[in-house]
């Protein structure tokens, strides 16, 4: 059974940005998809497809080494 977990993310400006964070979290363990709703210099929004809970701390490792890229948390 597929998970869907939506994550709000700043610092992406274009779609180099979404291909780097897409490539970063797909490489997580159990991470069979991840779509991006880019929204330029704003908070975009992310959704991860996995077959296992993935942790924020392991997102946010991800998104740190894609680049410039934070968590938004409320």
């Amino acid at each position: 059974m597929a998970l869907t977990s939506t994550y709000t993310v700043s610092g992406l400006t274009c779609e180099h940005c979404v291909a780097a964070v897409t490539s970063e979290i797909k490489a997580l363990d159990g991470v069979s998809d991840v779509a991006v709703a880019l929204v330029p210099g704003g908070h975009s929004t992310v959704t991860v497809t996995s077959s296992t809970e993935v942790s924020p701390e392991a997102l946010a490792e991800a998104l740190d080494e894609a680049g410039d890229y934070r968590l938004v948390t409320s």
